[in-house]
Order: C-alpha cells, then sequence, then structure tokens
C-alpha cells in the first residue's frame, strides 16, 4: 500500500509546484549550456589540431625536411621548447621522420598504424590517460610529400567540463532555496485575498445575509470568484426572505380557516339550538373545511413543483379544445354572476405539454377572471398562433386592472393586491396565479401579464406551437 503524502495547504502546494517547474527549467537550461560548452570546446580543440597541422606546410622549408629524412637534424629535442605534439612521417607512412618532445613522452601506440592510414580525420584515443585527440593528414613541403600528425590531450577541456557540471549542481539547490522563499512569498501575496474572503465568509450567517465578500479586482480570477459568490448570497437572501414570507403568509392562511371554524364552533355550542341551525353551523364549517383543503391541496403542487417531484407527460395538446372544456366547467360560476365567458378560436392550435398540469393552469386563469370582474362582465379566452409560430392563449377579463406599481408581485405566492383582489370580492388563497406560471413553465412556455390599468387585465400563456 502506497502512502502519497499531500499538501493541505494550497499555498505550499503552490510552491512547490513552482519550485518543481524552475527545478525542471533550470536543469533543462542546465544540460542545453553543458552541451553546448562542450560542443565549443571540442570545437576549439579540433580547430587547433587542424591549425597546428598547417605548420610543416607554412614554417618548414625543403632543405629542413631533407634534412630529416636524412637524420640530419631531428625535429625537435629542447625539453623548452613548446609542447606540442607533433610527427612527421614519409609520405606512405613506414618511417617516422621526426617528432616533437612532446611526442616522445607520451607516446600514442596506434599512431603509426594511423599514419599508414593517413585519411585526414579526427581520432579520440580513449586507451591513453587522459584521451587524445589525433589528427592524421598528407601535406607537401616543396617537392615532399608527408604525412602529418598532432594530437591534443583532452585533459584540459575534460577539466573545465568537470569544473562547469560541478559548478551547476552546487547551484541548484541554491537556486532551488532561492525558486522556493520567492515562490512561497509570491503565493501568500496572492492567495492573500482568499484569506481576507475567508475571514468575512465566516462572518456570514442566516441572520447576516446582507454581508458581502470584499471585491478587491472584479478583473481578476479572485475577483469574479467573489463577484459570483456575493451572486450567489443575494440569491440566498432573496430566497431566506421569500421563505419567511411565505411561511408567515401560509401561517396566517391556515390559521383564518381555523380559527373560522374554532368561533363557529364555540358559538354552536353555546346553549341549546333548532336541528336547522346546527346545520347552518355544520355547514360554515364546511365551507371553511373546503378552503382549508384546497389551501393545503395548492400548499402540495407547489412543493412538489419546487421539489421537481411532478411527473409529466408530453402530449400533444389542443389549446382550442382545452378552453371549450374549461370554460364550460366554470361557465356555472360566470352565470351566477350574469357574466359573459367566451371562447375565440380560429381552428386547432396544437402544442406539446401535460394536458392536466395545463388545464390546470387555465382553471385558475379563467377562475381569476369571474372572480374579479363584476357583475355583467365579459371573460374571453382566445386561442391563436403568433407570427413566431408559438401557440398563444389570452385570458381577459373587465375588471378594474392591476395598477403598475403591483404588477411585479402578482405571481408571487400568496400575493393579493388590496384593492381589487380582496377576499371581500370573493378573492381566494393567492396561490393560483403562482400554480398556473410554474404549470405553464415546466411545459416550456411562458405567462405574462399584458394589462392597462383600469382597462381589465389579460393573462397570457405562449407555448412552442406544434404543426
Amino acid at each position: 500500500m502506497k502512502l502519497r503524502i499531500r499538501p493541505r495547504s494550497v499555498r505550499m502546494r503552490l510552491t512547490l509546484a513552482y519550485v518543481a517547474a524552475m527545478l525542471g527549467v533550470l536543469i533543462v537550461y542546465a544540460v542545453v549550456v553543458y552541451i553546448s560548452v562542450a560542443n565549443s570546446l571540442s570545437r576549439d580543440l579540433d580547430e587547433a589540431l587542424r591549425g597546428d597541422a598547417t605548420w610543416p606546410k607554412s614554417m618548414m622549408s625543403e632543405e629542413r625536411v631533407r634534412k630529416l629524412i636524412s637524420g640530419e637534424e631531428p625535429l625537435g629535442s629542447d625539453e623548452s621548447e613548446d609542447s606540442q605534439w607533433m610527427q612527421l612521417w614519409t609520405e606512405n607512412g613506414q618511417r617516422l621522420l621526426g617528432q616533437t618532445y612532446e611526442a616522445r613522452r607520451n607516446r600514442i601506440e596506434t599512431a603509426g598504424e594511423l599514419a599508414r592510414n593517413s585519411d585526414n580525420t579526427i581520432r579520440t584515443l580513449l586507451e591513453t590517460i587522459p584521451p587524445y585527440r589525433i589528427l592524421t593528414t598528407s601535406t607537401k613541403v616543396g617537392n615532399i610529400d608527408l604525412v602529418v600528425q598532432v594530437a591534443e590531450s583532452e585533459g584540459p577541456m575534460r577539466q573545465n567540463l568537470h569544473d562547469l557540471l560541478l559548478i551547476l549542481l552546487l547551484g541548484l539547490p541554491l537556486a532551488a532555496a532561492i525558486a522556493g522563499f520567492g515562490g512561497y512569498t509570491l503565493a501568500r501575496r496572492a492567495l492573500a485575498p482568499v484569506d481576507h474572503m475567508a475571514e468575512q465568509a465566516r462572518l456570514i450567517t442566516a441572520e447576516r445575509l446582507k454581508e458581502r465578500l470584499p471585491v478587491d479586482n472584479p478583473k481578476d480570477e479572485l475577483g469574479r470568484l467573489a463577484t459570483v459568490f456575493n451572486q450567489t448570497l443575494m440569491r440566498l437572501e432573496s430566497s431566506f426572505e421569500q421563505m419567511r414570507r411565505f411561511t408567515s403568509d401560509a401561517s396566517h392562511e391556515l390559521r383564518t380557516p381555523l380559527t373560522a371554524m374554532r368561533s363557529v364552533g364555540e358559538i354552536g355550542l353555546r346553549g341549546r339550538r333548532e336541528a336547522s341551525d346546527y346545520r347552518e353551523i355544520i355547514g360554515s364549517m364546511l365551507e371553511e373545511v373546503d378552503r382549508l383543503s384546497l389551501l393545503v391541496d395548492r400548499l402540495l403542487t407547489l412543493s412538489r413543483a419546487d421539489s421537481g417531484e411532478s411527473m409529466l407527460s408530453r402530449d400533444r395538446v389542443d389549446l382550442a379544445e382545452l378552453a371549450e372544456e374549461v370554460t364550460a366547467q366554470l361557465d356555472v360560476l360566470a352565470e351566477e354572476k350574469q357574466q359573459s365567458l367566451t371562447v375565440e378560436a380560429a381552428g386547432p392550435t396544437l402544442c406539446l405539454g401535460d394536458r392536466m398540469v395545463l388545464r390546470q393552469a387555465l382553471l385558475n386563469l379563467v377562475d381569476n377572471a369571474i372572480k374579479y370582474s363584476p357583475v355583467a362582465g365579459r371573460i374571453a379566452v382566445r386561442v391563436s398562433t403568433s407570427v413566431n409560430g408559438m401557440a398563444v392563449l389570452d385570458v381577459s377579463d373587465t375588471g378594474p386592472g392591476i395598477p403598475l406599481d403591483l404588477r411585479p408581485r402578482v405571481f408571487d405566492r400568496f400575493y393579493r393586491a388590496d384593492r381589487s383582489r380582496s377576499r371581500e370580492n370573493g378573492g381566494g388563497t393567492g396561490l393560483g396565479l403562482s400554480i398556473a406560471r410554474w404549470a405553464v413553465e415546466v411545459n416550456g412556455g411562458q405567462l405574462t401579464l399584458e394589462s392597462s390599468e383600469g382597462a381589465g387585465a389579460t393573462f397570457r400563456i405562449t407555448l412552442p406551437n406544434v404543426v
């Protein structure tokens, strides 16, 4: 089982990553430098050998060469002369004509074989310590053909490369230490805003959702992170506010019918009454029970909508047919208020969605229109197709309309505009429009309010059309 040790601190991980990257770069740099210097020194050594090989032709006379051949004069015998390794051979390399003091002192056993196979090639002889680099080439002094051998020890070059390698190896730990210190400093400075944001985030609770994280630079990564976090806090604050308002409104709406039933029951228990009185009391209590049941059903519908538990079918729905069905069901309520309830449709208008869910949305809209339209008012349900090919269903009434300042909240849960949606005018629970909007949106459509104050209200359902 392998144990992987991983630093917990992001700052330390960034520092280690920075050090690793720097070490990688430095190692590559050191390798490139070493190879470049090695190639440069090798080229310099080869150029020096080729330069030395031209010495006999440029510096020796034909007469001296003849003396070398006859043995009258050696090539070099003075130990103080320039320590250049050189040997002169006859044309075919069969006889050694002369050699310098350095050549006599550092003999190369394979020199004769190389002289007999002169090919103007530089070779490295590893059998010597240190290795020698030798060049064997043919030249001509006057009318005499010669074979020249020059050699240089690779010892100084290898020593220079060894010193360079030692410097590079000793410099890597120092460079790593400097990189580590610099990386840690940079990481600490770069992550300082994160620490600041973390300290500020600890202060944010459900009671302090108005607090926001500091944004030093909204254009960099941390600034964008803080901005997104602040936007999330804003949404949470709004959600908490809606939850508190919803809880308060739900408690109030549930308490109202319960209080009414308790009051009616307490009155019924005071003294003896006729059977007809008890029936009236029980009927009144049942009305409140119905109101309570309706409220609970709608709360459950919204709860399932919020949790995404509603299972929807995808069927072809004819909005014109659906409008006829809903108006036929609610026509009795319109007749009680002497209202006109009509459907206007040029023909079938198909959309794709859940028929029962869309039916609930249309029921809520038409029921609202009946409740809030005056006696002898007019409610019209119009089905059409828009210019861009969308299926459109409008529910219009001749009620008092909705003021401009109240329209943004008309779809809020438990919201009722006091002037036109009060209980005294037959208002409901304040959940109908919320359920209608959910029912339309969950089917891929949109529910909007198109109205003018004092000229009635028009709610428009827009759904993708199916040809």
